[in-house]
């Protein structure tokens, strides 16, 4: 009878989760509902600003290099003062960073503004996950970090379509739009009646301490298994949509949908089938996820046909389902209490450097080795991360 309730009702694991994820949920949409600077960074470069298109490249690098400084300091911003001031903070300042893009015409301080604001706007990543984590019980953690992300899709699934249309008639547009998208989510979490946070006691004189994280060994294994499967994943920023258009001479409006497939699978899978696998061990979700991502972007070496590249999609998607969640909540489990926040930010901190080196990467591999070999390598990778994942000892 209970696996019979568990068919009938898939959403039944958000019954528990905390009424303050809900109200970070909301927030986090709202400001994801308006993030289209980002995706259009390189091209505001290129064609406002007149530069070359590697020139307009070094845009993104400066976004990935501020989130990458500042997740460390920010988790243990997260730890002394809180992770919702931190968050609250983080929009503000983004939102009114982003307004100063209107009054600049040198690249170079361009490029600086842009780098200040990545490192304001990510300081909101991990103090989400932080607050996430501490807000929540170990066996609702997988399905409060899909929540999270299922936020986190549907916004992305808004904010760049405006942004396609704004920018076809001003790129300013798209500034002001995310600033104040920003600004809004900002005073949504302000206003929003949170229950008393049961963390909020910071304990402060660890966090003044002498940092000891690299001490940790298991911590360390964790974020280095990590890698490998994570330089797969984020081909589909790099190595992907080139394959695609140049290489396999499928339209950019058919490599769109074929993306959107991801999204829709997320937006309705991934709190079901996170709420499913909450009784799993992180490590068997962490290496079935990985193992899947392998799978999934390594099937590409063996077909063109649109029907197999959809399968391939599908397969990486329910990979990065099962992953990320799972990889938040392994996480969540082995930090010290005190320094959730500090563990979240080196976390992020790997992240950002996958996000910033992989899609270049991927791009130079295939356009020197080729895509059969690209495709082999990132199921060899994926496989060494999936092995690795599975002998993580909780």
């Amino acid at each position: 009878m209970r696996f019979k309730a568990k068919i009938a009702n898939p959403w039944r694991g958000l019954k528990g989760i905390p009424k303050n994820i809900w109200l970070l949920s909301v927030g986090t949409l709202i400001n994801r509902s308006g993030t289209m600077v980002l995706p259009f960074l390189a091209l505001y470069f290129a064609k406002e600003l007149k530069v070359s298109v590697s020139e307009a490249g070094l845009a993104l690098v400066a976004f990935g290099l501020g989130s990458l400084i500042s997740a460390p300091f920010v988790g243990r911003l997260s730890d002394r003062f809180g992770p919702l001031s931190i968050m609250k903070l983080s929009l503000f300042t983004s939102g009114f960073m982003l307004f100063l893009f209107s009054f600049i015409d040198n690249y170079n301080i361009a490029l600086i503004v842009t780098f200040l604001w990545s490192a304001l706007s990510e300081a909101f990543r991990p103090a989400n996950l932080t607050f996430i984590s501490k807000e929540t019980a170990p066996e609702q953690r997988k399905t409060a970090f899909a929540l999270n992300r299922i936020a986190i899709n549907l916004g992305m699934s808004i904010g760049p379509v405006i942004g396609g249309i704004l920018a076809y008639y001003n790129y300013h547009l798209l500034f002001y739009v995310d600033g104040i998208t920003s600004i809004m989510a900002a005073g949504f979490l302000m206003i929003s009646p949170f229950e008393k946070f049961h963390e909020e006691e910071v304990i402060r004189e660890a966090v003044l301490a002498p940092q000891k994280i690299y001490k940790d060994k298991r911590f360390i294994y964790y974020i280095l298994a990590l890698l490998p499967v994570e330089f797969v994943f984020f081909q589909h920023l790099g190595a992907v949509p080139i394959y695609f258009v140049k290489e396999l001479h499928y339209t950019e409006a058919i490599y769109g949908i074929l993306m959107a497939i991801n999204t829709v699978i997320i937006i309705f899978v991934e709190v079901p089938l996170n709420s499913s696998m909450s009784h799993w061990r992180d490590s068997s979700s962490l290496a079935l996820g990985s193992l899947l991502c392998a799978i999934g972007f390594g099937m590409m070496a063996f077909s063109a046909n649109i029907y197999y590249l959809v399968l391939s999609i599908i397969v990486w998607t329910f990979g990065e389902m099962i992953f990320f969640p799972s990889s938040a909540s392994f996480l969540s489990n082995i930090a010290p209490k005190d320094k959730v926040g500090e563990y979240m930010g080196y976390y992020q901190m790997n992240f950002s450097f996958s996000f910033m080196v992989a899609p270049w990467l991927g791009a130079i591999v295939l356009e020197n080795y080729g895509s059969t070999f690209l495709w082999g390598a990132t199921f060899i990778a994926g496989s060494i991360s999936t092995w690795l994942l599975y002998r993580l000892k909780r």
